[in-house]
């Protein structure tokens, strides 16, 4: 068994949506200056790194955080390769697998530079979300910020997710990660009407 850690490191380089807060560690104790133990404070915002998105992200009855359903984000994933060229949304006949899972992440490898944000990232089409529900599936995962695209402000896909309550997780780093399948760990934070949480997302290789 392999455990595959797809979540980027969080720090003060780990790039955010341009106008968001960044990430910053304030510490308080330091047991390196000789205090009895060390404590540290953060701020940031909740959609960094691997993240997942609540329903109030988008809707404006939608719930926080806390009310997401867990199972979504525990079991059995399939990882799908895509290729399509910068600044496009991916389509369903880009993808060149069959869906197998109820779980399915996307690399697209267009947000390569963590501590960049380049604004031409893939992202996720209407009719391939659509698609994706056809198929039963509960949660969708990209390697970019965000299933919608940069410039896109009717975030039309996380509109068609919500209409079968579908997961989202956005910002996982699926660069060294092989066609197949694997189960997912991916359990958002229980913050009170938060509207995203960061994850610690992995993947296990039960065939390693």
């Amino acid at each position: 068994m392999k455990i595959i850690d797809i979540s980027p490191l969080i720090d003060e380089h780990l790039a955010v949506w341009p106008g968001d807060v960044e990430f910053s560690r304030e510490v308080s104790c330091d047991v390196k200056q000789g205090d009895h133990f060390g404590l540290s404070s953060f701020t940031t915002t909740t959609h960094l790194g691997a993240h997942t998105d609540a329903p109030n992200h988008y809707l404006a009855d939608g719930g926080g955080i806390e009310s997401v359903d867990l199972g979504n984000y525990y079991g059995d994933c399939q990882v799908i390769h895509v290729n399509v060229a910068a600044d496009c949304r991916i389509q369903a006949s880009d993808l060149k697998t069959v869906i197998t899972s109820t779980r399915v992440l996307l690399r697209t490898d267009s947000f390569p530079d963590r501590t960049t944000f380049n604004t031409d990232f893939n992202a996720l089409s209407v009719e391939l979300v659509v698609y994706l529900q056809e198929q039963g599936v509960i949660l969708v995962g990209i390697d970019t910020p965000s299933v919608d695209a940069y410039a896109c402000k009717e975030l039309q896909a996380h509109h068609q997710i919500s209409t079968t309550n579908m997961a989202i997780l956005e910002g996982i780093d699926l660069s060294q990660v092989a066609e197949g399948h694997y189960t997912l760990c991916a359990l958002p934070l229980k913050i009170a009407h938060s509207d995203s949480s960061p994850v610690r997302a992995v993947l296990v290789d039960s065939n390693s």
